[in-house]
């Protein structure tokens, strides 16, 4: 394929950039991955992480503002998939150059949030209870005193920063629209079709095997639909297809 296209991909809650690293020699040449590093974590660690939603939406739209030209699309997972969002909204809102597409993964609809899903989450305790839970967090880190702390400091600013998160009345999206989703996950599967409320034109949700990083238990079959997924919209393709098995 001739056409290149940057993807910009946001973290999930408690990680860093480096979720995406090995993204750079797994997905086809025509995809550059630039992975979005937020304050307080991985390359930032000395600075403070932001605990708001719009603000950190708007620092990402200024500091990614040379990437966010030409041929990009948004991918985020989880957290990550609210920013991709957010950070769509706020270009929309500023006149500035939309994505070719926003991918969100992992994550209920903004429409759909559970407002109690981070209720009471703010004590060790519960943040890693909530870790276990969700799987995806290496041993290494649960064995580590100080790669835990690390964690449990940026986790908590994370669910601060997707507390805050308010829902508008916004127009549908005018791009393309993916979703991915794990069938194991314990996100109910009506608060992730509710993403199609939010596009304005070509809509698609694909299910893999695996619960919340499903991204990473069946990696070759997610980055395959992905890279599926942009060159449809590179190649121009309106066609929406709303549910795949």
């Amino acid at each position: 394929m001739e056409t290149s296209v940057s993807l910009l991909c946001l973290p999930c809650a408690g990680a860093s950039a480096t979720m995406y690293l090995r993204w750079r020699r797994l997905l086809p040449g025509w995809i550059r991955v630039v992975p979005v590093e937020l304050p307080g974590r991985g390359s930032r660690s000395a600075e403070s992480a932001l605990r708001d939603f719009d603000g950190l939406v708007a620092q990402v739209c200024a500091e990614q503002a040379d990437a966010m030209r030409g041929n990009f699309a948004i991918f985020g997972h989880s957290m990550g998939a609210l920013l991709a969002y957010g950070i769509a909204c706020r270009l929309r809102t500023m006149g500035r150059e939309l994505p070719l597409a926003l991918l969100a993964s992992g994550s209920s609809a903004p429409s759909r949030r559970d407002p109690a899903r981070f209720a009471g989450k703010t004590d060790d305790a519960s943040l890693i209870a909530d870790l276990r839970k969700q799987g995806g967090t290496p041993e290494e880190v649960f064995a580590s005193a100080e790669l835990m702390r690390i964690t449990l400091d940026v986790l908590g600013a994370d669910y601060r920063v997707c507390e805050g998160f308010r829902h508008a009345d916004e127009a549908p999206l005018p791009v393309p629209l993916h979703v991915f989703a794990g069938h194991h996950d314990d996100i109910e599967a009506e608060r992730i079709h509710a993403w199609s409320a939010e596009a304005g034109g070509v809509f698609t949700l694909d299910w893999f095997d695996g619960g919340h990083f499903f991204i990473r238990q069946h990696e070759a079959a997610f980055l395959a639909a992905l890279s599926q997924r942009l060159g449809q919209v590179v190649a121009g393709d309106r066609h929406a297809t709303h549910a795949l098995a």
